[in-house]
């Protein structure tokens, strides 16, 4: 109540990514079919690990997590923005901004720690071979993934409750297509600068530390794989590809967006799409297209539910 008090807006007018008519038609059937591949894509992943005997090595039961938190993080924006390009006034109320900006970030925080926990995964099980089953028990793993939710947790209500302190009177449009904390800044009718540089090295800090990690964890990799043989080198390059291609797409965008304390809005907006729809819709076909294991599991429960 407090929150709303301090503001005189109630609501707030989301420009889009376009404002052209025909454009937005377009959007409408792209993006709708964007979103249906990332839940059917992804949601089949966690059906098939989560029914498989033989998909139970951590490597599974986070990739498993990580398809979770895809359709979690995708469903904060995409079903807004979808049905938005169908209505002339694009309106969200004051709690429905702060709540989207609160899961954006949340599961946002939760995908880079799940994904760098991924890398220490990969590093144990190629570098540590002999260790690796008591490096990563099921207890172990069960931890991870449980800080992976608590950082990402930590960091969006940090996030949310610095934006939130600003008195909102005046404007209400923000030139997105879902709330975030740079376009929220710009409209606040106070001077945010400081602010702005305060969820910019946060952000800056979990993103730079984690790509740390990732970095150096594949460096020892490549290093470790002097000694392999060529079809070991091979097989272990090739389980560490996907993930590689999936930081990359992930890091990059939001490396882009979010550790600039002065944002281009009308250019944010267009990277935010990479890794609010396009990463999320590509992990399952990125994982499963090279992955011959997660292939056969998926035969196999097809299969079984066929005879059913």
């Amino acid at each position: 109540i407090a929150m709303e008090n301090a503001s005189s807006v109630k609501e707030f007018v989301l420009l889009g990514l376009t404002e052209n008519q025909g454009a937005q038609k377009i959007c409408f059937v792209m993006f709708l079919f964007f979103y249906v591949l990332i839940v059917a894509g992804n949601l089949l992943i966690v059906i098939t690990v989560a029914s498989s005997q033989h998909l139970i090595s951590p490597m599974y039961f986070f990739l498993c997590y990580l398809s979770f938190v895809d359709i979690c993080y995708s469903s904060v924006t995409a079903p807004k923005m979808i049905a938005d390009f169908l209505v002339e006034h694009k309106t969200i109320s004051f709690v429905g901004c702060i709540a989207q900006l609160f899961g954006v970030h949340f599961f946002g925080g939760t995908e880079i720690f799940l994904l760098t926990v991924m890398a220490y995964d990969r590093y144990a099980a190629i570098c540590r071979p002999l260790h690796y089953s008591t490096l990563m028990t099921r207890r172990v793993c069960g931890q991870m993934v449980i800080g992976s939710w608590v950082g990402g947790f930590v960091h969006s209500i940090v996030q949310t409750l610095l934006t939130t302190q600003l008195p909102f009177c005046g404007p209400n449009k923000i030139d997105h297509y879902f709330c975030d904390v740079h376009p929220l800044l710009q409209l606040a009718c106070t001077d945010s600068y400081a602010v702005a540089i305060i969820v910019t090295a946060i952000s800056a800090m979990i993103t730079v530390s984690c790509f740390f990690i990732l970095v150096i964890s594949y460096v020892v990799i490549l290093v470790s794989l002097k000694s392999r043989t060529s079809e070991g080198r091979r097989k272990a390059l090739f389980t560490c590809g996907s993930h590689i291609t999936v930081v990359i797409l992930f890091f990059g965008p939001c490396t882009f967006v979010y550790i600039r304390p002065t944002s281009n809005l009308s250019e944010d907006k267009s990277v935010a799409v990479f890794y609010t729809i396009i990463t999320p819709m590509l992990n399952p076909l990125i994982y499963t297209l090279r992955n011959k294991e997660v292939k056969s599991a998926m035969r196999n429960l097809w299969s079984r539910r066929v005879r059913s």
